[in-house]
């Protein structure tokens, strides 16, 4: 084989080779499906007013639980699993602290999100979901503990 037929030869490998691997990343890429937030219905829920509690407010009530039930599917199960279990691409929220210091740190990542290095590893959701909204997913997440 002659020296152009090996350049020839192993450029058409390498081109397969990034097409292949450009094929698989956009794929991974749109892994997480729609990640446009969806609006949560929230009826049925006591308000909570403007100002933002520290501890959820709706632990252990059943309304809040189905509710947060409906907006975790919604809004977090493409990134942290359905029903709480995390399939690897994100932390599995079943072993967040229970109580005012797990409520402390949901609160703050769902709220502010998750920058590292530049790169966004959860957008934040400050603007997107109520304080009802976030109390009542933090309830649902409480529901499936198991830690």
């Amino acid at each position: 084989m002659t020296r152009f037929r090996k350049i020839t030869a192993a450029a058409a490998v390498f081109g397969l080779a990034t097409a292949a691997g450009l094929t698989v990343l956009s794929t991974v890429a749109g892994a997480h499906g729609d990640v446009t937030p969806q609006a949560v219905d929230i009826s049925g829920l006591e308000p909570l007013g403007e100002e933002w509690r520290e501890e959820n407010p709706y632990a252990g009530h059943a309304k809040a639980i189905e509710v947060g039930a409906s907006a975790y599917n919604q809004n977090c199960a493409r990134c942290h699993g359905l029903e709480v279990i995390s399939g690897g691409i994100a932390p599995d929220l079943r072993y967040l602290p229970q109580g005012p210091e797990g409520d402390e740190w949901f609160a703050m990542r769902v709220r502010n999100g998750v920058v590292r290095n530049g790169m966004t590893y959860m957008p934040d959701f400050d603007e997107v979901l109520s304080q009802e909204a976030l109390w009542a997913i933090r309830a649902y997440i409480e529901s499936r503990y198991d830690g």
